[in-house]
């Protein structure tokens, strides 16, 4: 059609829409402008951002508090960092809280991209506990303000609470069994079991080391070959003694070679455990293909990863079957929950980490996205001290092994900041102590 002919029949119906009575449109009147775009939430600038410490556990917990130009609307999330607590308290007091004063506590994810790259290098511990501790306070706010859980901004429940597993531990195998019969009683239908803890080092007799002044006089020893054996008898005794309806998981904790990790998973194969946490150090990644070709033991991982680099081509490659990061070394909530789609596409489900050493802020926010994705998997459950309750009213709590939140707006978890004070760290500055095998070489945790 010629741009005449294009005027001709704009003519016609225009002739038309007069004789029907319908207003005339002069080329001469300007169009009436569309509705005007939704502004969204009034701005709300944060106002000032501060690291609380506190140790009613005696784990070095940092609590990040958010504070708003709303009167009385702040935030809490958890940069708990265990190990290294006090320069996590210094990236959010000397650097966080400067960059971030002044700013819409609105926009989370602008701010993350940003506080992100403000240090330029990035993926630490340390920065990325500090990021997590403001960007899981921002989601705080956000469910506030909003008036709703923060699960409810995800979507909704996939589920009506979240289902947990307890641990269960001893230095022989009667007392295991005794620990594991008493989660059953309280309802714990997935318990992890180990024996004597991380490795069983006390089942290692000899430490030459010692003898040869090599080292410190405290540093502990763990030998591969005792762990390896009692491992398999572990599992055969509780499946003999409390039967098969459970499900049994066990942490390797990185403490052997991968070759030892493939045979070990092999021969637990007829034990049919729930998962497998941690059979190789984030340095050995590379044989997660190996061990997957070898066995068909569910493989759970990633409880000290940082990056990105760590998980995806984990994810991706379908090499793992949990990722079970801890929320504050992975630099903030939303980072989670694009961790939790990402495995969604490749069949693999969560398992976050939930340890003491993460505040019941981090334990709610895990428990929020644990109600919110399709692909949770199992959740590391909280056990709250009457000290813990008292400094974080509003903790999520368990019945018979569901894990449930506070439903109040926001996690649901608050600080008393006065109770806080009560718990000091203690002395000792919270870093592990070496293991280390028979001729005193370092074992990594």
């Amino acid at each position: 059609m010629t741009r005449r002919d294009w005027m001709r029949s704009f003519s016609m119906i225009s002739g038309a829409g007069i004789a029907a009575g319908l207003p005339e449109i002069s080329s001469a009147e300007p169009t009436p402008a569309p509705p005007a775009a939704s502004k969204g939430l009034s701005p709300l600038k944060i106002t000032r951002v501060r690291a609380i410490m506190t140790a009613p556990q005696k784990t070095r917990l940092v609590v990040v508090k958010v504070e708003t130009s709303e009167p009385g609307l702040y935030g809490l999330g958890c940069a708990t960092y265990n190990q290294r607590p006090l320069p996590v308290v210094s990236a959010v007091t000397d650097y966080l809280e400067p960059f971030c004063r002044g700013r819409d506590a609105n926009n989370i994810e602008d701010l993350w991209q940003n506080a992100y790259t403000s240090s330029y290098w990035r993926n630490g511990p340390v920065l990325n506990c500090a990021l997590c501790g403001v960007e899981m306070a921002l989601w705080d706010i956000k469910g506030k303000r909003a008036g709703m859980p923060v699960y409810e901004l995800l979507g909704g429940k996939c589920r009506f609470a979240v289902d947990t597993y307890g641990h269960a531990d001893g230095r022989d195998l009667k007392e295991l069994e005794d620990s594991v019969k008493r989660l059953q009683a309280e309802g714990r239908r997935h318990i992890r079991i180990q024996m004597g803890g991380y490795g069983s080092s006390h089942l290692s007799k000899t430490a030459d080391f010692r003898e040869a002044g090599f080292g410190m006089p405290k540093d502990q020893h763990m030998d591969p070959l005792p762990y390896l054996k009692a491992t398999p008898k572990m599992f055969e005794h509780i499946r003999a003694t409390c039967g098969d309806d459970i499900e049994l998981l066990h942490d390797v904790h990185e403490r052997i070679s991968p070759i030892d990790a493939i045979r070990l998973c092999k021969e637990l194969e007829r034990y049919r455990p729930f998962f497998i946490e941690d059979p190789l150090a984030p340095e050995d990644n590379g044989y997660f293909r190996n061990l997957r070709q070898q066995t068909l033991v569910p493989l759970a991982m990633g409880e000290l990863f940082n990056s990105p680099h760590e998980w995806v081509d984990l994810i991706k490659d379908r090499l793992i079957d949990y990722i079970r990061v801890h929320s504050s070394q992975t630099g903030g909530f939303g980072v989670m929950r694009k961790i939790a789609t990402l495995a969604e596409w490749f069949r693999v489900r969560t398992a976050w980490h939930g340890p003491p050493d993460l505040s019941p802020v981090g334990h709610a926010a895990n428990a929020h996205l644990d109600l919110a994705i399709h692909n949770f998997g199992i959740q590391e459950g909280l056990k709250p001290s009457d000290a813990l309750l008292e400094v974080f009213p509003g903790c999520p709590t368990i019945r018979n092994g569901y894990l449930y939140v506070n439903e109040a707006p926001g996690f649901g978890v608050d600080l008393n900041e006065e109770a806080a004070k009560k718990f000091p760290f203690p002395e000792h500055p919270g870093y592990w102590e070496p293991l280390r095998r028979r001729d005193g070489t370092a074992v990594r945790p």
